[in-house]
């Protein structure tokens, strides 16, 4: 099964600082079929607005992950960390017990990141951040994990069992994923692109199961970000 649901179609708020776009029900947007994706419960596609971002707010028992698509975001938290996440790089803070943090677009452009949050195996566990650059060269044609539930792979750590991974394809090629068809996973491509004969466009959200590969063909140069859930 591939659901494509079409970029048009999600949830918008304008903050005026900030212009989101939610995949799934998130804040004063609610839809009953979109309430979330296995153990992925959001997904927000957000332009943060030059020297602008979120106030300090708390979060418990919830895995997030920042991918940063354009510009950077700065994150500082109450355990004490600080750090500036750059275009294709990738923050993840396990809130567990409680955590308040902020994250704040300090350059003088607009930034445009996904934010995901992915429901947590582990309540109650102590709260974490990390972040690692991910250099978009080295994924050119295949997919890089970026994130995962395995503290061993060499990637970004999260209490949950899933997978965030990221892909780059040239125009004219394709990049496949070998998939489990009991798991839920969702892709979103900077560009238009086929999942397996399937047409999605730029930015649209696309929901697999079922599937056991999924092979991407792009039209153009694309970015994709996929995430693999139970």
């Amino acid at each position: 099964m591939i659901d494509i649901r079409p970029f048009a179609s999600l949830g918008h708020a304008d903050h005026g600082w900030l212009d989101a776009r939610h995949h799934f029900s998130f804040a004063n947007y609610h839809d009953p079929a979109r309430m979330g994706w296995g153990a992925i419960r959001v997904w927000n596609d957000d332009t943060i607005g030059a020297r602008s971002g979120f106030p300090p707010h708390p979060h418990r028992d919830m895995e997030i992950i920042t991918y940063v698509r354009t510009g950077a975001i700065t994150h500082q938290d109450s355990m004490g960390n600080k750090g500036r996440t750059g275009a294709g790089d990738v923050q993840v803070m396990s809130a567990g017990t409680g955590v308040t943090h902020a994250e704040y677009n300090l350059e003088d452009e607009a930034t445009t990141l996904f934010q995901i949050w992915v429901q947590t195996d582990r309540p109650g566990a102590e709260p974490a951040w990390g972040m690692m650059p991910f250099p978009k060269e080295a994924r050119e044609g295949s997919f890089q994990l970026l994130a995962s539930g395995n503290p061993e792979d060499g990637a970004l750590t999260i209490n949950a069992d899933a997978r965030v991974l990221g892909a780059t394809v040239k125009a004219g090629s394709s990049v496949a994923y070998a998939a489990d068809p009991e798991r839920h996973l969702y892709l979103v491509p900077s560009a238009d692109v086929r999942i397996n004969g399937v047409a999605a466009k730029a930015r649209d959200g696309v929901a697999i199961r079922g599937e056991q590969r999924v092979e991407i063909e792009a039209d153009s140069d694309a970015e994709l970000v996929l995430v693999d859930a139970r």
